[in-house]
């Protein structure tokens, strides 16, 4: 058993100025505003303690793929920053690359490594495609995705897609029966296209305005319709590349903290600095922490950590709305029970920080990952 008390603890979305956890094996057993019921084990009077970040959409980390099968040290690294659920995100792939990728993380999450498999492709519009190879992109097919559903054996959490292209009705209603989260996403659909999706489940848009068309006063397109519907949890990559930091800000303040999830669309690049990668079968350049398709413009993921994203929020949003969107609205919009909050009976995922909101001290599932110094 672990009691720790803290200098503030956001406990189940209230900041406590001080505030105290109780841990016993993998579980929170008490949590609460003040000083602890009994002597802490751990002081950490100059720290903020926050649930463990959910990552819901990340390809990769520390130099390791999720497509290539990088699982464990891709895990490591983001665990470094914070994260200690995730959701390992695939890129578009030819069938038999897509299944085989599918089956290694399956068995990834059968183990607990990760909390699932995001399928980023391949039912995806090729003129809005990013950084995914457009050869391999398709239409849904009804064979491929019974093939995907049954090689992941439940293990799939979400499917990013197109809702415009034949056949999405279709697999809208085939992956939401299943039990799993659509999300609207590099597509170029209109407003109506993409209302009509969300009535039929979808209740995701993958990276908000990125791979999109953008807001038109007379074509309002995807985004309109993913913010003015309550049914719908955007995400946004906050690493002030993606969107401008104003931008991230405003939909926060539109929408609310609890429909947007901050998400890091990490590569295999992200904590290795400037140099050459691969996102999938494609070539990928990283300058000045920027990763772009080799030769273009075109960004291609990025090299944040949820760390950052939750520094930026809390700077502009506060606390609270930053545990809010690096935790407990990703948790919600996965499905995902006991994570994502500081709550008596949730999983005993914690991150310390010191005042400057950098990370000291991960804990995951009751076991110090980085143990935080204490004075």
């Amino acid at each position: 058993m672990t009691l720790i008390h803290a200098g503030t603890v956001v406990v189940d979305g209230e900041v406590c100025r001080p505030g105290w956890v109780h841990t016993h094996e993998r579980s929170i057993v008490g949590c609460g505003a003040g000083p602890p019921p009994a002597p802490p084990d751990v002081e950490l009077l100059e720290s903020v303690v926050v649930p463990g970040f959910v990552d819901m959409h990340v390809h990769g980390g520390g130099g390791a793929s999720f497509t290539d099968g990088g699982t464990e040290r891709a895990v490591a690294f983001h665990a470094q920053h914070g994260t200690t659920t995730m959701v390992a995100s695939l890129v578009t792939a030819a069938p038999a690359e897509l299944l085989a990728a599918v089956g290694v993380l399956a068995e990834a999450t059968r183990r607990g490594r990760i909390a699932g498999i995001h399928l980023e492709g391949p039912w995806l519009s090729v003129g809005r495609c990013g950084a995914h190879d457009h050869t391999q992109i398709r239409p849904p097919d009804r064979e491929e995705v019974e093939a995907v559903l049954a090689a992941a054996a439940g293990t799939v959490r979400m499917v990013t897609l197109a809702p415009e292209l034949p056949g999405s009705d279709e697999t809208i209603r085939r992956f939401v029966d299943a039990g799993v989260v659509v999300a609207i996403g590099h597509t170029d659909a209109t407003y109506e296209q993409t209302r009509h999706a969300i009535a039929l489940g979808a209740t995701v848009g993958t990276h908000l305005f990125n791979a999109m068309p953008p807001l038109n006063h007379r074509e309002p397109g995807p985004v309109l319709a993913l913010l003015a519907d309550p049914r719908v949890t955007v995400e946004l990559i906050a690493d002030g590349v993606h969107v401008h930091p104003d931008v991230a800000q405003g939909v926060i303040a539109a929408v609310g903290a609890d429909r947007v999830a901050l998400v890091s669309d990490a590569t295999s690049a992200a904590g290795c600095g400037d140099g050459e990668f691969r996102l999938g079968s494609v070539p990928v350049v990283v300058a000045s922490g920027v990763a772009r398709v080799r030769g273009t413009n075109t960004i291609a993921g990025s090299t944040a950590t949820m760390d950052q994203l939750f520094r930026a929020v809390a700077g502009a949003a506060g606390l609270a709305a930053a545990v809010q969107t690096t935790a407990t609205t990703p948790a919600r919009a996965l499905g995902l029970h006991g994570v994502g909050v500081i709550r008596t009976g949730c999983a005993a995922n914690l991150v310390v920080l010191e005042q400057q909101l950098r990370v000291t001290g991960v804990m995951a599932n009751g076991r110090w990952q980085h143990r935080p110094e204490v004075a």
